[in-house]
């Protein structure tokens, strides 16, 4: 049996291997289906100025606390929270909920990327440019699960390998790969000319250049709104992912310098995929192209945007779903291993026994969410003011809009005014480090960012769309 507290606690063998697997968790299908489209919504290089602010404080100060946490208690996000004070257990079982209720649809959603990569790998991205092809898919009974399954038992071979053997070990094949992807695919982008004299550049510019045009206060509010929101998606923090992975750094490695790797990758990664994206539909579709996110882009308007492209399409579109599926691995990866590591310190379960109990969970969940789709189709409209939702969309609301936000106002609020930033810091800085933007860190966990997460949550609720009108 797998030993997951005290000493005899596994651990990342390096700064290397704790840095490309927290990035591989932090760089999922957020930065590629998410970031692009609320960059072009939200006026281009206005919002990537609001993001990197946004990363370098608010980002900065979640990330901190939650790997110091992590390594100073060596739990994880289960029990955690519980250590570090005895009335505080029950922020430690939100954050457990949070992944619990991720992963199933994660990798349902991963097994679609996993189909469309299939499909233009063998030659037929044409059909999955056709208007109901993504529709047909997700609705049949059988074909969703089967992929739903592959995705997720790979997920689960990798975490029943354990710490080195399993996540750190497939971090550092699958990331530089999809970081050298990433970045082909974004040059190539760049070079392309579509439809009507619009070319890659012209969609660059839309991407970097700031657009103030008709943009008042409300506007910037939203904006801020926005990056907030992306930055839970893009940093893994509030789901116990950071804290998890914490409790696996070794007490002699540099938290803070590997901290600032992990803002600077994801941030690259997440710039990058609006590089890759933004431009190629821009040339090919228009203005109407950058107003999808979510599937729709990435299962809709992406592989026209290949069959547009000719010949090479195809290979184009087995090459960005294959560097997709990375990022969804190394995700969900993470995310099942946040729930398998908080079984484990709560129960003293096996790894074994953890891996199989949540992986079943996980597919029947999927299975239900699958089925939302077809004979348990429903809608319903949700207060954040997503329309026609489906029981997936249910699943990632209260995860995503609701318990992440509490989870993290309650961490901001343990840290700043209970156990005290002086905890986290001496923590993050005991081997000599330098704790860099300590007076910050200081004042956004104390007050500025219990506010903007609160002002995050009232929006999740519909308070702001309902006041704004």
């Amino acid at each position: 049996m797998e030993k997951t507290s005290g000493t005899k606690r596994n651990s990342f063998s390096s700064s290397l291997g704790f840095v490309l697997a927290a990035a591989g968790s932090a760089v999922g299908l957020g930065n590629i289906w998410r970031f692009p489209y609320l960059a072009a919504k939200n006026g281009g290089g206005i919002f990537l100025v609001i993001y990197l602010i946004l990363a370098l404080t608010f980002g900065f100060t979640l990330l901190v606390s939650e790997v110091a946490m992590g390594r100073k208690t060596k739990q994880g996000c289960l029990t955690a929270y519980g250590e570090l004070h005895k009335k505080s257990k029950w922020i430690g079982v939100f954050a457990e909920i949070v992944p619990f209720m991720i992963l199933p649809y994660y990798c349902l959603i991963g097994g679609w990327v996993l189909k469309y990569f299939t499909v233009f790998a063998t030659g037929n991205g044409t059909a999955a440019a056709s208007d109901d092809y993504f529709g047909g898919f997700i609705t049949a009974p059988v074909s969703p699960i089967i992929f739903d399954v592959i995705f997720l038992g790979a997920t689960a071979i990798v975490i029943a390998l354990g710490v080195n053997k399993g996540i750190e070990s497939i971090s550092k094949v699958l990331m530089p790969l999809l970081l050298l992807t990433i970045i082909g695919i974004s040059i190539f982008a760049l070079t392309l000319k579509g439809n009507d004299g619009r070319t890659g550049l012209d969609g660059f510019k839309i991407f970097v250049v700031p657009n103030l045009e008709g943009m008042g206060a409300k506007d910037i509010f939203n904006v801020v709104l926005d990056a907030m929101g992306q930055l839970f998606y893009s940093i893994s923090v509030a789901m116990g992912i950071m804290v998890t992975y914490g409790s696996y750094f070794k007490d002699d490695e540099n938290l803070m310098k590997s901290v600032n790797r992990i803002e600077i990758f994801d941030t690259l990664v997440a710039f990058l995929a609006g590089v890759m994206i933004i431009p190629a539909v821009y040339a090919f579709m228009g203005d109407e192209g950058l107003k999808e996110a979510g599937p729709s882009l990435m299962f809709k308007s992406l592989p026209k945007v290949f069959e547009a492209m000719g010949p090479a399409g195809t290979w184009i579109g087995a090459a960005f779903f294959l560097m997709v599926l990375f990022a969804a691995l190394t995700s969900s990866i993470s995310i099942l291993e946040a729930v398998v590591s908080g079984l484990m310190d709560k129960f003293g379960w096996s790894r074994k026994k953890a891996v199989t109990f949540e992986t079943a969970a996980a597919l029947a969940l999927g299975i239900l969410i699958c089925l939302g789709y077809n004979k348990l189709y429903f809608e319903v409209d949700l207060p954040n003011g997503s329309k026609n939702g489906q029981i997936l969309d249910i699943f990632d609301y209260i995860s995503n809009n609701i318990l992440m936000p509490v989870v993290a106002i309650s961490t901001c609020i343990l840290i700043g005014w209970i156990v005290k930033p002086k905890t986290i810091i001496d923590e993050a800085t005991k081997n000599g480090e330098r704790f860099g933007r300590k007076g910050m860190y200081i004042v956004m966990v104390k007050f500025i960012e219990p506010v903007l997460l609160f002002l995050l949550l009232l929006g999740s609720l519909g308070v702001w769309e309902k006041l704004l009108k």
